[in-house]
């Protein structure tokens, strides 16, 4: 059972959970209309530390759509956060008025510590460049929507590896997966943390390599999960201009790729996927933006132990 759960971290949920959950956000997608009254008289607090559209959008559309309704803030200056209160209260605050709250916040952990004091479900919307375990759920769905599993794929990870929360998510919650091989594509300042590959990708004996182009491995992937790489992030831009065009992805790039190849973006995009790319059936990050709300649909009502007739 998952209710009165939270939803911190991947590891959070076994397999087996994370199925009873995407099983019934296969069932929400085939179905809204059956869906729509689970969530009357239930009321979502959304409390976003930092800028967010998509995922905000996405839980406030989920929880509507059930039926159910919204309160928060998506900035902190405009709460009582502004005046110094502390997250133990504001989370005390308005677990007593709601009956599940999301959270996203800039500092790492800071959902584990406000899970400590909710009276109400908490899910982790994002914090920091630690975990974002709702785009990982989201991404799960896609990936098996798009292949019709979750083993044995060969998923190449590309762009700023260090410092992206949804990357280093992903990479936890595949490894529990068999055969898994990851390739690991960025330029070297940009690697996926050593603490990532010792912990979970050393420690459990998956496969995988690490490339800074590309084009040297397209055509070995399932899975092509990219990323923004961000011109900030180099020491010295000379390393940033050889580099930057290796992660863009374009029709020519994907000539070499495989036809059911599925191509995931946890959005926004500057331009490391050009609009040429948009229209070609590989592409699936519009696809998985819009089966974030049906994961979210699914994850609210299995926290909240509601069920639909």
């Amino acid at each position: 059972m998952l209710k009165d759960r939270n939803y911190i971290d991947p590891s959070d949920f076994s397999v087996k959970e994370l199925d009873e959950v995407m099983d019934l956000a296969q069932e929400i997608k085939e179905r809204p209309s059956d869906f729509c009254h689970v969530c009357d008289g239930k009321l979502l607090g959304t409390l976003f530390y930092e800028p967010s559209t998509r995922t905000r959008f996405s839980f406030e559309a989920a929880m509507l759509r059930l039926g159910g309704q919204v309160i928060g803030f998506s900035e902190p200056g405009s709460s009582s956060v502004s005046k110094g209160e502390s997250l133990r209260d504001t989370i005390r605050t308005v677990g007593s008025y709601t009956d599940i709250i999301t959270m996203r916040h800039p500092k790492e952990g800071a959902p584990n510590f406000a899970g400590a004091y909710t009276y109400v479900p908490l899910i982790n919307a994002g914090d920091g460049g630690h975990q974002h375990p709702t785009q990982t759920l989201t991404d799960l769905f896609t990936i098996r929507e798009a292949h019709g599993r979750l083993d044995n794929l060969v998923i190449g990870l590309c762009g700023d590896l260090k410092f992206g929360r949804t990357v280093h998510s992903l990479i936890k919650a595949m490894s529990a997966h068999t055969g898994i091989t990851f390739v690991l594509i960025s330029p070297e300042e940009l690697r996926v943390p050593e603490y990532i590959k010792s912990t979970i990708l050393d420690a459990k004996g998956i496969s995988y390599k690490e490339v800074e182009r590309l084009e040297e491995v397209i055509d070995d992937l399932d899975i092509l999960y990219m990323t923004r790489v961000q011109k900030e992030r180099f020491f010295n831009e000379a390393d940033y201009v050889r580099l930057k065009d290796s992660y863009i992805l374009d029709l020519e790039k994907l000539e070499h790729a495989k036809e059911d190849l599925a191509i995931l973006h946890p959005l926004p995009r500057v331009n490391e996927i050009a609009n040429e790319v948009d229209d070609d059936p590989r592409a699936w990050y519009f696809r998985q933006v819009k089966n974030g709300m049906f994961v979210r649909m699914a994850l609210i009502m299995k926290l909240l132990g509601v069920d639909h007739a």
